[in-house]
C-alpha cells in the first residue's frame, strides 16, 4: 500500500506517459482500485500543497496548527503570545508518536474520502474506491472471516499511516512554516523543503521523495531522474 501510494503520486504528477490523459487514466485506477481513495481527492489537497508549501491556512498538509501542534518558530511564537493552549505543546515530540503517524490514515482519511467523494459527487471516483473494497474483502473474507478481514484492513492502514507520515513530514516540517508572504514561487519551493540523504533503503522507503527539493522545483519530472 505504501508503494502504491508513491506510484500513484508519480501518476498524480503526470511523469509516467508522455500523454497527460494516460496519466490521468492510469492515476485513478492505481489511488482508486489498489488503494481505495478518489484520485480527485488527492489532487485537489496536493496541488495546494505545491503551490503554497508550508504556507498556514493555504498547504492543506499543516492544516494540524494550532489543533494538535505548534508548527514553525513564527506560529509557535504567535501562539505563545496570545497565550492560546490548546494543547501541551511543551510536550508535542512525546504526544507526536501517538496521535500523529498512526492515526492520520486510519481514522481520518478512511471516512474522509468517502465524504469528499459524495460530497463533490464524484462518483468515477467513488467506484473506483468501491472496487478496491469488493476485491479486499472477497479476497480475504473466506480465510479470515468479517472481524478478521477488518482487523487485517485496519492493520494495513496503521502501519501504512506510519511510514506515510514519516515520510510526507521529515522534508517539509523542519523546514520554514510561516503565512503565505508572496515571495517568488521558486523561493517559496525552497525555504519549504529538504532532503534526506539518499541510500538504496531511503530512495525506496521514500518513494525517492527524500529528493524533496528536486521534486518540488520540478514536478513532472521522473522520480529516477531526481538525483542527476
Amino acid at each position: 500500500q505504501a508503494q502504491a501510494g508513491w506510484l500513484q503520486h508519480d501518476f498524480g504528477h503526470l511523469s509516467v506517459f508522455s500523454k497527460s490523459r494516460w496519466n490521468h487514466w492510469v492515476h485513478k485506477f492505481v489511488i482508486g482500485h489498489l488503494k481505495g481513495a478518489p484520485a480527485s481527492w488527492w489532487n485537489h489537497l496536493h496541488f495546494q500543497h505545491h503551490a503554497k508549501p508550508n504556507c498556514f491556512r493555504k498547504d492543506p498538509d499543516v492544516n494540524m496548527h494550532p489543533l494538535f501542534f505548534a508548527l514553525g518558530k513564527t506560529l509557535s511564537v504567535e501562539l505563545g503570545v496570545q497565550k492560546k493552549k490548546f494543547m501541551p505543546y511543551n510536550h508535542q515530540h512525546k504526544y507526536f508518536f501517538i496521535i500523529g503517524p498512526p492515526a492520520l490514515v486510519p481514522l481520518y482519511f478512511q471516512w474522509y474520502v468517502f465524504y469528499f467523494a459524495v460530497q463533490r459527487k464524484q462518483w468515477v471516483d467513488l467506484a473506483w474506491m468501491l472496487s478496491f473494497y469488493i476485491r479486499f474483502f472477497l479476497t480475504y473474507l473466506p480465510f479470515l472471516g468479517v472481524k478478521g478481514t477488518l482487523g487485517l484492513h485496519l492493520l494495513v492502514r496503521f502501519i501504512e499511516s506510519n511510514w506515510f507520515v514519516w515520510v510526507t513530514q521529515m522534508n517539509h516540517i523542519p523546514m520554514h512554516i510561516d503565512y503565505d508572504k508572496n515571495v517568488d514561487w521558486f523561493s517559496t519551493q525552497l525555504q519549504a523543503t529538504c532532503n534526506v540523504r539518499q541510500s538504496l533503503f531511503n530512495d525506496w522507503f521514500s518513494g525517492h521523495l527524500n529528493f524533496q527539493i528536486e521534486h518540488h522545483l520540478f514536478p513532472t519530472m521522473p522520480r529516477h531522474n531526481y538525483w542527476k
